[in-house]
This record gives structure tokens, C-alpha cells and sequence, in this order.
């Protein structure tokens, strides 16, 4: 006998094991079952589970579920990413906690002690996606730095460095200070950073006296300056276009240019242009053939070796002394030394507070520094033509299908790839460097050197380039490489290109369009057939979740207190298309309350000796209330099947909620319980042949976002032999007799109870008292319908009897409108109903008070302009709220009679 009281502690644990030793997760390459792939998107090393992961594997995990159920050979390949940046921060960081630094170390024991690192830490996600339920095929787990991804990696550069589409070049990257390598846009975050912007005087050459503004938030990188920019159509500056002006402290002559990029409406109109430490400048600079020299070393200190032989001393302008005296400051210290030295030689004309959006990374937390060095770089531009193609032919989709603008926009504006990066953990990059200059992109030394003989006649020595591979490489080749390629194995050929990828909106660039480039260029063919984007989870306001403002949820903890299926459910009821989703307790806490209530009625049928019965014949069926079941769940099948079919994760579980709760649990069971606890017969017997038929279907239906109550349940009621739910079949329909008739028939009756008990509601009837029923104006088959189910509707409506009305209308009823009858409750005995009019009344106003508050805030430009997205979103959906309550209310109120 199940539990009197359902604890999903007692048993997640135990279901999960017994699951996965099973091999139930597991694919079959070798089965003739059509395949159904996804790959996970590969959480970090470093990582551990958060709500954003809790939905996305949650999404994965119900589709997975549903194809195995239909016959499919699911895979659903694990794996995780070497997370350079991050995964040697962790490292460093611990090794600091030592006194120990990764440069002391040297590099092959620092990548060592990464290694040792992984292997006891690492993987923590793993082991938590399993509290989840997530049905992964744990045995193939890959890892991005395993030997075969390896392999992967540098196949895939030597291959396109030999094409041409991998090369080194000399260009603008955000490189982080702090740990001194670049990084990707993606490892970048803007702050809102309160600074000052600064007004300073550039002469201009040969006109004495005579100055040129600028403002600039960066006096630092003035040592650097090779332009002023000047609007071309600003009149202010006509006369010096083409002329010279001098920079201070530095003495350099640089060209006073028009260029676009100069907005007359900001500062001055005119600004200071220094192509190596801003991306704007870089444009502007290669516009307009510019040197390009940099001020700033790998740690952000001034460094003078690119300028010192432009340093000319200009008396009450510059002074060569003072600019190497910055060299190896800070750039911030340096910052001060030169506004100060400014203001000193009268070229400082103010400074005023400014805030702005400064680019920080997101690792170290220090602001990024645009930065001119020698990269490895991909040709992005090529590989994207075919991956734009792909998506404009409906080769691979989107949904919702509006993301497909914001990749194209990404796309068709893509700039050449940085890929590699001044790490030390990560893919070595497969290049060495001989005589000459010489470069030898060779899948390993033994080969380099043999490119080299061949070119020198002779042995070289060689050395290899020290830096890694950006980590959306190798995870760029995550669909293929983690099937074994470039071998030729059975996974490949089968499981490739896989069919879904769940993903949030913010990797669309930096992992899905590189896993869309690589693989339609190295397979031929699109990675995956369908991209389902989800939304960010919030808070339940809408607030973004973090750390700072304490509202963040953690699904552990929620499993713990609610369970895992009903964290699952409420993360897949939420998932509406192209929305994000605001989680609540509360919400979390309903779903629990269905999963009790799910238990209950599972529970009730065991003790009324309902268990499987594959005996028994649905088309046998001859009572309308077995009928009317059978054709709810065949309903519930065909809702919950299109849903899945069309990515609506949220309809899916809404289909579900409504059928079990409502129609089986609510309705059914409660309509079944005479006949239950009736007599023996074939009455009693059809009415439990329905139910161990319909609870079956739900527990099926329910299994891919409930795995572990259905679990339970399914072997407790008999189902399935030693065969576990995670094997059966999706349910299909079975034929009803006359299934239009016991869905009028039980439809009507329903909705009968339903308006009774919505009007004790509305006017507070307290469920002890029960009433007469005075129904005027209802059809002869509307009556009958309610002599034959009187004893329920007694029971379920809580009214005494029904009684047909011709006359007038008594006073002192409430009443409502149902379909051509008018059904009233005779309450002027039984409540207050003055006073129940002015409490709608009062509820009303308190409602029209709201609509006019909120009216007035949507209605007000300035709000309007000033609040964030959200807030405004939040503020039409308390409107909506508050203008639907009054409908109730003003209903409400006509239901009373005078």
C-alpha cells in the first residue's frame, strides 16, 4: 500500500539509481530505432547548478523522455567544458591560498595541478543534474580537453588554417589586465561607473594662441593620440580640417580629420582619436590610414617604447621628462600625474562628473582594456554564408521563430574571430615558430618538423606558440567531436546532425552560430534541425536574479523542500516561447500540491482494489461516465502530444494540470465513489476498468516532467511487470462509443456543479449550509441530464433539491445565467445579501482606484522613458489584473437579485 503521505525525499534518490544502472538512459547505435539526438549544452568544470540550468536540462530532459517513450533511439549526450579563463582563476586563486603563484609553478605543473584539480572538484553540475532526474547517457560523457575532443580540435584548425580561413593578425581585442589575455565579447560585462569626463586644449600647430577642444574620459591615452576627429559638417571646425594640432605633453603633431564618427551634439564636437586603445578609434584610424601605437602594457601600465622617439619637448607643452617619469605606473595613477601636469601648463579647461557604461571583465572585475596585439583569428564571414543560408531555407529553425532576426542581425555584421587566448589551460594552439619568421600549423612536432626540413634542408629548432584556443572552439565542435569524429564511428553516422539544441538567447552567437559554422563547413550539414531558445528565469517581480540583491533561488535548495518533479513541473508550465519566466515560491508550492494530489487519487484507487488490468477492454465501455473519461484522456493524448511535438513546453504541462487535477481527479473520482463503494458489479466493474486504464495514461503522459512520482506509482499499481515507466509506450488513443454523447453528457453536468459553486463562492456561502436549486427556463433534455445525476449534484453542488420556476423571480436570490436557463440560489435566509453587495461594491472601488493609478504611470512619458522593460511589462499585467477583477466584481453584483 502507497504511503498516506507523499515524500519525494524517500524515494528520488533510490528511483534515479535504480534508472540509470538499468541503462535506460542509454542509446543503442546498433538498434534499427530511428534516432533522436541532443547534445547538453556543457555546463563548466568549475560550475554548479543554478535555476537557468535547472530549465534548460529540465526543456532537454521532457523532450528526451517523450521520444524514447515513442520508440525513438534517444540519445542525450553529457558532457562538460574546460572553461579556460575560469577554470585557472579557480586554480590560481586556490593556489594563492598557498603563497604560490602558476608562474612559480611553470607551466606544466600548473596544467597538472588543473588536472588533479578536475578530477577531485570538478563535475559538480554532473552529480547535481541527477537530483534533477535529468536522464542523461552518463557513460558517453565527454570532456572538452578529453583525448578525442583533442583530436578534434586540431584537425579543425590545421584543416582551416591550411584553407585559409585561420591566420594571425595585428588587431583591437578586449584584453583583461588582470589575468593578460584576450577575452571574448561574452566575458565582458558593462558597469554603470560613475567618472568624469575631461575638457583639455590641444594646440594647433603653427597658430600660436590658438586651440582645439577635446573631451575625453581617458587623458591617460592621450600619450597615444594619432588624430583629432572633427564633424564634417560642423562649421565650428572648417577651417582646420587638414590641419595640425599638437598633443600635449607628448609634443607629436597629429592631423585634425572629419570623420562621421564625431557627433557635433556631444562635448566639445571634437575628439581625440587613439586607435589602439578604443574600438571606435581603431575604425576611425584604419579610415584614415593612422599609426597605431599603444601606450599600455599587458597589465595596464604605461609603456613608452612605442612612443618614446615621438617625444618633443615644446616649452608650456611638453616635456619628454615627464612622460617617461610615468612609465610603469598604473593607468589610473598615471591618469592623475597627467591631468595634473595639465592643469599646470594652463592646457586643463575643466572637468565635469559623468557616468557611463565602462566594459569590465567579468572574472577579474577590473575594466577591460581595448588592446592592439598579434591574435590567431578565424575567418568568420566565410563560415557564416552557409550557416545564414541554412536558416533562411528552413534547413534549421528557430523557436520562437523571432531569434532568427537576431542572429541574422549577429551574422551578417560578423567580424574575423579572435580565437586564442594567453592562457595556460585550454587547447594548445597546433603552430611553431622556426628561422626567419617561418610557421609551421602541423597536427603535431614530429610533423612541424618535417614541414620544416622540407623547407630548410635541414633540421631547425622550433618553438611552439604559447597560446590556447578560445573555449568556443572546441565547444563549437561540440555536436561532432563528442561522436567521435574525425573517425568514422557508429555514433557519428547515426546520431549526427542531431535534432534539437535547447539553449538560452545569450550563447546564440557565441556557441550556436559557431557550432552552425563549423559544422555545416567540416560535416556538410546542419548540427541540429531545431534551436529552442528559452527565456532568463526571474525573480517572481521580474528582477533579474543575483547574488547582490538576494533573490536568487537555488533549485537544490527547491528540490529539498519541494521535490524534483515539482520543481521540473513549474519550470516547464513557466516556459512560455520568447518569454522570460518569473518563479515564485508560490508556484513551486502548487505543484507540490499536485503532486500530493496526484498521490491521493493513485492512493484512493489502491484501496479500492483499482490496480493494471490489461484485460480489460476500453471499447467495452457502455456507462457515460467511464465513456466520458476515456474520451478526456484520448483528448488529453492528442493536446499533450502537439505540444511537445511544437516545443510548447507550457501548453504540455497546462494540458496535463487540467486533465488530472480537474477531469480524473476532481471530477471522475469524485463522480466514481457510489458506485465504488457500492455493490459488485458491472457497473463498479467498467467504472474501475476505466480508471486503472486512465491513471495509466497519466502517469505515461506525465513521466517526461515528472519521472519520479510516476515511477512510484506506476510499480505500486501494477503496471509493467518488472518494466520500468521510463520504457513504456506513449499512450494512444482507444476507440470511445458515442463519445460526443458522454462528453455532453458529463460536460453539462460539470458546468451545472461548476456555476453553483462559483456563485456560493462569489456571495461567501458557507460550504455546511446548502440551499435550493431554482432553475427557469431550462430545456426538457437539460432537465433530465440533471434528474439522472441529481444524487451528485446534490452532493457536489451541496443544494437540497431542484426546482423548476415559471413565475416571477423571487427576491433575495443569486443567479446566473447558464446557457438558456437561469439558475438561482435562494440565499435571503442564509446570508447578508445587502451586505454582500457592498462588499463587491467596496472591492470594486478599491479595483478602480488601482486601474487609475497604474493608468496614470503607463500614460506618463516620463515613466515611460525612465523604467526599465520589465517594470512597465509588470505594470500591463497588473492592469490587466486589475481590470479583469472588476469584470468579476460587476458580474458578480448582477448575480444578485433585489
Amino acid at each position: 500500500m502507497l504511503d498516506k503521505a507523499f515524500d519525494p525525499a524517500s524515494m528520488e534518490s533510490r528511483l534515479y539509481a535504480a534508472s540509470e544502472a538499468s541503462g535506460a538512459f542509454g542509446a543503442n547505435p546498433e538498434s534499427n530505432a530511428q534516432p533522436f539526438t541532443i547534445v547538453v549544452p556543457p555546463p563548466n568544470v568549475t560550475g554548479s547548478l543554478h535555476i537557468g540550468h535547472a530549465l534548460n536540462n529540465t526543456l532537454q530532459d521532457v523532450l528526451v523522455r517523450y521520444r524514447r517513450m515513442q520508440g525513438r533511439d534517444a540519445l542525450w549526450m553529457p558532457g562538460m567544458d574546460h572553461a579556460g579563463i575560469a577554470t585557472q582563476m579557480v586554480v590560481e586563486r586556490l593556489l594563492g591560498t598557498q603563497g604560490k603563484t602558476r608562474k612559480e609553478l611553470g607551466r606544466e605543473a600548473f596544467v597538472n595541478r588543473i588536472w588533479d584539480w578536475k578530477a577531485e572538484s570538478g563535475g559538480t553540475i554532473t552529480r547535481q543534474l541527477r537530483r534533477l532526474g535529468a536522464s542523461l547517457d552518463w557513460p558517453r560523457e565527454r570532456f572538452t580537453m578529453d583525448a578525442g575532443l583533442s583530436k578534434a580540435v586540431i584537425e579543425v584548425f590545421v584543416r582551416l588554417h591550411k584553407e585559409g580561413l585561420i591566420y594571425r593578425d595585428t588587431r583591437l581585442v578586449n584584453w583583461d589586465p588582470v589575468f593578460q589575455t584576450a577575452i571574448s565579447d561574452l566575458e565582458v560585462e558593462s558597469r554603470e561607473t560613475k567618472g568624469q569626463i575631461w575638457t583639455l586644449r590641444y594646440p594647433v600647430e603653427g597658430e600660436p594662441g590658438r586651440y582645439i577642444q577635446v573631451a575625453t574620459t581617458r587623458p591617460e591615452t592621450m600619450l597615444a593620440d594619432t588624430a583629432i576627429a572633427v564633424s564634417p559638417g560642423d562649421e565650428r571646425f572648417a577651417g582646420l580640417v587638414g590641419k595640425k594640432a599638437i598633443v600635449p605633453l607628448v609634443g607629436r603633431a597629429i592631423p585634425i580629420v572629419a570623420d562621421e564618427y564625431s557627433d557635433p551634439e556631444k562635448g566639445t564636437g571634437a575628439v581625440k582619436i587613439t586607435p589602439a586603445h578604443d574600438f571606435n578609434d581603431y575604425n576611425v584610424g584604419r579610415r584614415h590610414d593612422l599609426p597605431m601605437p599603444s601606450v599600455l602594457d599587458a597589465e595596464a601600465r604605461i609603456w613608452l617604447d612605442e612612443i618614446d622617439a615621438d617625444l618633443r619637448a615644446i616649452e608650456g607643452v611638453a616635456d619628454p621628462e615627464f612622460v617617461r617619469s610615468l612609465a610603469g605606473q598604473d593607468r589610473f595613477v598615471a591618469r592623475k600625474a597627467i591631468v595634473a601636469e595639465l592643469e599646470r601648463l594652463e592646457l586643463f579647461e575643466g572637468v565635469e562628473a559623468h557616468s557611463n557604461a565602462v566594459p569590465h571583465g567579468d572574472r577579474s572585475g577590473v575594466p577591460i582594456e581595448p588592446r592592439l596585439t598579434l591574435q590567431w583569428y578565424c575567418d568568420a564571414a566565410t563560415l557564416a554564408k552557409p550557416a545564414i543560408e541554412a536558416v533562411e531555407t528552413g534547413k534549421m529553425e528557430f523557436v520562437p521563430k523571432q531569434w532568427e532576426n537576431t542572429f541574422f542581425a549577429w551574422m551578417r555584421d560578423i567580424q574575423p574571430w579572435c580565437i586564442s587566448r594567453q592562457l595556460w589551460w585550454g587547447h594548445r594552439i597546433p603552430a611553431w615558430y622556426g628561422p626567419e619568421g617561418s610557421l609551421f600549423v602541423e597536427k603535431d612536432e614530429e610533423s612541424a618538423k618535417a614541414a620544416a626540413r622540407e623547407q630548410f634542408g635541414r633540421d631547425v629548432e622550433l618553438t611552439r606558440d604559447e597560446d590556447v584556443l578560445d573555449t568556443w572552439f572546441s565547444s563549437g565542435l561540440w555536436p561532432f567531436s563528442t561522436l567521435g569524429w574525425p573517425d568514422k564511428t557508429p555514433e557519428l553516422n547515426k546520431y549526427y546532425p542531431t535534432d534539437v539544441l535547447v539553449t538560452g538567447f545569450d550563447i546564440i552567437f557565441f556557441w550556436v552560430a559557431r557550432m552552425m559554422m563549423f559544422g555545416i563547413h567540416i560535416m556538410g550539414e546542419v548540427p541540429f534541425k531545431h534551436v529552442i531558445i528559452h527565456g532568463l528565469v526571474r525573480d517572481e517581480k521580474g528582477a533579474k536574479m543575483s547574488k547582490s540583491k538576494g533573490n536568487v533561488l537555488d533549485p537544490l535548495e527547491l528540490i529539498d523542500a519541494y521535490g524534483a518533479d515539482a520543481v521540473r513541473f513549474t519550470l516547464a508550465a513557466l516556459a512560455s516561447p520568447g518569454r522570460d519566466i518569473k518563479l515564485a515560491k508560490a508556484r513551486m508550492e502548487g505543484y507540490r500540491a499536485f503532486a500530493t494530489k496526484l498521490w491521493n487519487a493513485s492512493r484512493f484507487l489502491e484501496m479500492n482494489g483499482i490496480a493494471a488490468n490489461p484485460a480489460w477492454s476500453p471499447d467495452s465501455a457502455q456507462g457515460p461516465l467511464a465513456r466520458w473519461i476515456l474520451d478526456g484522456a484520448n483528448t488529453a493524448i492528442a493536446e499533450a502530444t502537439a505540444a511537445l511535438d511544437a516545443f510548447r513546453f507550457d501548453e504540455y504541462a497546462a494540458v496535463l494540470y487540467r486533465f488530472t487535477w480537474n477531469s480524473f481527479c476532481d471530477w471522475f473520482i469524485e463522480f466514481a465513489k457510489p458506485v465504488l463503494n457500492g455493490p459488485d458489479g458491472p457497473e463498479k466493474d467498467e467504472v474501475k476498468g476505466a480508471a486503472q486504464h486512465v491513471i495509466g495514461v497519466v502517469l505515461r503522459l506525465l513521466q517526461p516532467v515528472m519521472p519520479f512520482i510516476t515511477e512510484e506509482l506506476w510499480t505500486h499499481l501494477g503496471y509493467g511487470g518488472e518494466a520500468s515507466l521510463i520504457v513504456a509506450p506513449w499512450p494512444q488513443a482507444v476507440a470511445v462509443r458515442d463519445a460526443a454523447e458522454a462528453r455532453a453528457e458529463l460536460d453539462g453536468v460539470v458546468r451545472l456543479i461548476s456555476e453553483v459553486r462559483a456563485v456560493r463562492a462569489e456571495v461567501n456561502v458557507p460550504p455546511s449550509i446548502t440551499t435550493k436549486l431554482l432553475v427557469q427556463g431550462a430545456s426538457p433534455e437539460m432537465l433530465a441530464r440533471a434528474g439522472r445525476w441529481i444524487d451528485a449534484i446534490r452532493r457536489l453542488a451541496r443544494v437540497t433539491e431542484i426546482e423548476v420556476l415559471d413565475g416571477t423571480v423571487p427576491k433575495g436570490v443569486v443567479q446566473c445565467v447558464f446557457g438558456e436557463a437561469t439558475l438561482m440560489l435562494p440565499l435571503a435566509d442564509v446570508i447578508d445579501l445587502g451586505a454582500e453587495r457592498a462588499r463587491l461594491s467596496k472591492d470594486r472601488a478599491k479595483a478602480e482606484i488601482e486601474v487609475k493609478k497604474i493608468n496614470g504611470k503607463l500614460g506618463n512619458p516620463e515613466f515611460i522613458a525612465k523604467a526599465k522593460e520589465e517594470v512597465i511589462e509588470e505594470n500591463r499585467e497588473r492592469l490587466a489584473d486589475a481590470e479583469a477583477e472588476i469584470a468579476r466584481l460587476d458580474a458578480a453584483m448582477a448575480r444578485i437579485a433585489g
